[in-house]
């Protein structure tokens, strides 16, 4: 391999060992990352503010690029964005080597190729992720690279994120923590008269005052099972379901909390107190060194045994950086993908989501969704407050 110019003494963020025996294991010489969440993941956490909600620029769009060659984790290149020259500039990309002179996906992959190609004559198999990598991008790297394969890597960097640092899952744990106080202070706000617009841009901004960057709100209102924000409005005594995605630092809070207008009676208590046993069912199995298919196999034994089994639902995925990432405990979930984690043991710092729902034909709505951190022993649950009925307009 020829000498490359170091632009940095940084050494890569993540745990490169790890990476290097992935890679291996699935014949990987380098590995191009173009995703947000594993491009971030790469870079200790670093992300451009400008290109934070947006991507799209002229014509093209802002395509950051993390390139790493197994083995050889000095040999790291990330691919920025023009105006990222102000972040290089304060020393605040953790990259080994940086380049900020792109404005598109082309000059991004161009710069990404020519790098590769500088890598020696050894390089015959690039992973790369097909879902995050424009065509235009793709057919560049195919066309510049020659007889290199391209492969499939998303696997490999799903794998690398699957258990989370310390770090990591504190920043669950305070987007979890904070997504919950949220949904508090917007119950304590509701009134009759409000529309389901008006109860997700009041969560909107209790999140963004926790420093959370909202995400999505999931919302039914009444005896409607429709989810989506609208012009519905509440009346007193119904029942209220928010289910809420808030980014602390890139990791996701996903929970779900119930409301209602007025005191539930005995049966909204029953239903929800129902919903409840399930997940804790669920929870009593999550353990290091647990198949995380038992998980699925515990809380769907739960709804089975109910008296409203025809109507509930429950499933549990992984989630960290993304939503349904690893561990992947179910093949028959909402979101499709193989369970290939069901046969293989909860790890110490794994994230996983449970949750059950009822949505009842004549009471609504109901539902918990709660964050789990395996430990050693068994669990943590983060954000596990207001799992009760939350008695809204108290305010």
């Amino acid at each position: 391999m020829n000498n490359m110019h170091r632009e940095s003494a940084k050494a890569p963020s993540f745990d490169t060992a790890k990476l290097d025996r992935l890679m291996g294991e699935a014949d990987l010489d380098v590995l191009i990352a173009t995703s947000r969440h594993n491009v971030q993941y790469l870079l200790g956490g670093y992300r451009f503010f400008f290109f934070d909600v947006m991507e799209a620029i002229g014509v093209s769009r802002y395509l950051p690029v993390v390139v790493y060659q197994r083995g050889r984790p000095e040999n790291t290149l990330y691919v920025g964005n023009r105006m990222e020259g102000f972040e290089r500039e304060l020393d605040a990309i953790p990259a080994p080597i940086v380049r900020t002179s792109s404005w598109g996906s082309l000059d991004s992959s161009e710069t990404a190729a020519k790098h590769i190609k500088g890598l020696g004559d050894g390089v015959r198999r690039v992973g790369i992720e097909p879902s995050f990598l424009p065509a235009d991008a793709r057919q560049l790297l195919g066309a510049q690279l020659g007889n290199v394969e391209l492969r499939d890597a998303q696997f490999v960097l799903e794998r690398l994120r699957a258990v989370k640092t310390a770090a990591e899952v504190e920043f669950v744990r305070q987007a979890s923590e904070r997504v919950v106080n949220a949904m508090q202070a917007t119950f304590e706000m509701c009134e009759p008269g409000m529309s389901k617009h008006d109860v997700v841009d009041r969560l909107r901004k209790e999140e963004q005052a926790r420093d959370l960057t909202f995400e999505y709100c999931l919302i039914t209102a009444g005896t409607s099972h429709n989810r989506a924000p609208s012009n519905q409005r509440l009346k007193q005594g119904d029942v209220i379901s928010l289910d809420s995605g808030g980014n602390f630092h890139g990791y996701i809070g996903d929970l779900c909390r119930m409301g209602i207008l007025g005191e539930p009676d005995a049966q909204l208590k029953e239903l929800l107190h129902e919903v409840e046993e399930i997940q804790q069912v669920a929870r009593k199995v999550i353990r290091s060194g647990t198949a995380g298919g038992k998980i699925v196999m515990a809380g769907e034994a739960a709804v089975r045994s109910s008296p409203h089994r025809d109507i509930l639902d429950f499933t549990a995925h992984g989630i960290g950086l993304i939503s349904h990432e690893a561990p992947r405990l179910s093949d028959h979930g909402p979101v499709p993908y193989t369970a290939y984690d069901a046969d293989r043991p909860l790890q110490p710092g794994m994230v996983i989501s449970i949750e059950t729902a009822l949505p009842h034909p004549t009471r609504g709505y109901i539902k918990l969704e709660d964050t789990l951190i395996v430990t050693e022993n068994g669990w943590e649950a983060a954000g596990d407050g207001a799992r009760d009925w939350n008695v809204a307009g108290r305010n």
